[in-house]
């Protein structure tokens, strides 16, 4: 497909996007910079499905959108290596192409936020990234951003330098190598402001706890991650309860990745 070529799929594209750059910036996580008009369509919360440029590999590879910069054209994406489909990413080098399907999903309701709101953003591990684009769009508007972030050691540590453009960060790990020992309960459970809202991303564990947590929140959400093999929402393979019914599900690609707490079963 030329560089330029791309298709309509309702809301989402199919484009060949280029490879700006790319860096690992922790053992075995790699942060992916793309070009393309795609760009123009994204929004916070929302992920792209990358085709593994090896014809072995026929699923493609869904990774969260970290940042947005629609003035160049650009987007950055940062994702860990899980197999070989990622590992081949971690290859791709300035100059590259991607075929790249998005920008898929339903990202982050930031509307109606401005500077006498306080929000906090709650991410662990892999899942940190897609918090960067909404605590920079909150930053622009005034909003005053408070974030947690978990890890399990120093070495897993990012974007805390990034992230603490925006606002006050707070980072936990596990073994209490780097910050505060514990995960991020320890520090929200101390957090006596009223937030306004809630934005998470993170391990299973962690969303179990934001959900509970905030579970009557009225603006608290949860960004998941699945398994998904067609990203459009017509196999079924990334379907969630929800709750107390028996026959109506959600699919993370389709009607996520976010939701609102107590919307889905976890």
């Amino acid at each position: 497909m030329n560089p330029t070529c791309k298709k309509r799929m309702g809301a989402i594209r199919l484009e060949t996007m280029k490879v700006v750059a790319q860096e690992e910036i922790a053992p075995a996580i790699f942060e992916l910079v793309l070009e393309g008009e795609m760009v123009e369509a994204m929004r916070a919360g929302q992920f792209l499905h990358l085709r593994v440029p090896d014809d072995a590999h026929l699923l493609r590879r869904p990774i969260s959108i970290s940042s947005i910069d629609k003035v160049n054209k650009q987007c950055h994406l940062i994702y860990r290596i899980e197999g070989t489909g990622t590992a081949i990413f971690s290859t791709l080098s300035q100059g590259d192409t991607l075929d790249v399907m998005g920008p898929q999903g339903n990202g982050f309701d930031l509307s109606d936020l401005d500077e006498q709101n306080q929000v906090l953003l709650v991410g662990g591990g892999i899942g940190v990234p897609p918090l960067l684009e909404v605590a920079k769009e909150l930053h622009a508007r005034g909003v005053k951003v408070v974030t947690v972030l978990g890890f399990a050691t120093k070495d897993a540590v990012i974007l805390e330098t990034e992230l603490a453009q925006y606002g006050q960060v707070f980072v936990t790990t596990d073994d209490g190598s780097y910050g505060i020992k514990g995960n991020v309960s320890v520090v929200i459970n101390d957090l006596d402001s009223p937030f306004d809202a809630v934005y998470s991303c993170g391990a299973p564990g962690m969303m179990k706890y934001i959900n509970q947590n905030f579970y009557d929140h009225p603006r608290a959400y949860l960004s998941l991650e699945s398994r998904m093999a067609c990203g459009m929402g017509a196999c079924y393979a990334c379907v969630l309860k929800v709750p107390e019914s028996e026959t109506v599900s959600q699919r993370v690609c389709e009607d996520g990745p976010v939701f609102r707490t107590g919307t889905v079963v976890l």
